[in-house]
């Protein structure tokens, strides 16, 4: 395919950049960058398109990508895809599937860890719980609510490429995840739902988190919603002190993550 004018498809792609509605309607976002493209590749994200500038030398890594992907390729003139490309080096641009709620895990994992962000406000928090998710072993991220979009190009970058090992999926409430709870339940697997709140009724480090458990981080200001609080089987705390009442949303996310793995490696809440 070649894209020499401002047609349909380039104009598109440019909402895709801009348009979080556009965005989750066509149920795709634009990625930039050798290591992100990389790794959207390496961890099998479905690559509809991957769009290069006409007339140009390749480097070996560009055409190796456009090689395995099984996109299709996408020459367009130089003047439209630098509206598209984040910089004047970039190679490639890929157009990238959303992953939808079918996507989170289903198998009967011991160990699963799901990590729940109710109604972030800020992408670059967002992007920073998916890297920390990443960095601690969770299975998938799900974004709930009137939220930030982990797709937006600030999210993506903050990730530093981590968006791309683990499925990252909006979720419009609590429902949707709980369903999906639900059936893991019902076939066996005893998923606990662990919320957490500076006002918890046990530390962290107390709380028992080796087994399946799905991870509830509220918004930055106001917390959780009363309905994820009802349905969370326990809500711990981190115990602080100094002049700081509370922590921001993606720190105290990471602490407990870590906690999550420590305790995995040691085998319980005390170990």
């Amino acid at each position: 395919m070649r894209v020499t004018t401002r047609n349909a498809s380039f104009q598109q792609w440019q909402a895709l950049l801009t348009n979080r509605t556009k965005r989750h309607r066509a149920g795709s976002f634009l990625v930039h960058g050798v290591r992100p493209i990389s790794l959207a590749l390496d961890h099998g994200w479905a690559v509809s398109d991957l769009i290069y500038p006409d007339n140009h030398s390749l480097s070996t890594w560009a055409r190796d990508a456009l090689g395995r992907s099984g996109a299709r390729p996408v020459a367009m003139a130089p003047d439209l895809f630098a509206e598209l490309a984040d910089k004047e080096s970039a190679e490639l641009v890929a157009v990238v599937r959303i992953p939808e709620m079918s996507d989170l895990p289903m198998a009967d994992d011991p160990h699963l860890l799901v990590v729940v962000f109710d109604r972030p406000s800020t992408p670059g928090n967002i992007g920073t719980l998916i890297r920390s998710a990443d960095a601690f072993g969770a299975a998938a991220v799900v974004i709930t609510g009137h939220a930030a979009d982990p797709y937006d190009p600030k999210s993506v970058r903050a990730s530093t490429g981590s968006l791309f090992a683990l499925p990252v999926i909006r979720a419009e409430g609590h429902e949707e995840v709980l369903s999906w709870v639900s059936r893991l339940r019902a076939d066996g697997l005893p998923v606990e739902i662990v919320g957490t709140d500076e006002h918890g009724t046990v530390d962290v480090a107390d709380y028992d988190l080796t087994g399946p458990r799905v991870l509830l981080v509220g918004n930055e200001t106001t917390g959780l919603t009363a309905a994820w609080r009802e349905a969370a089987d326990a809500m711990v705390r981190i115990p602080i002190t100094g002049a700081a009442s509370s922590l921001n949303a993606a720190t105290a996310a990471t602490v407990v993550l870590y906690e999550v793995s420590r305790q995995r490696s040691h085998g319980s809440a005390r170990g």
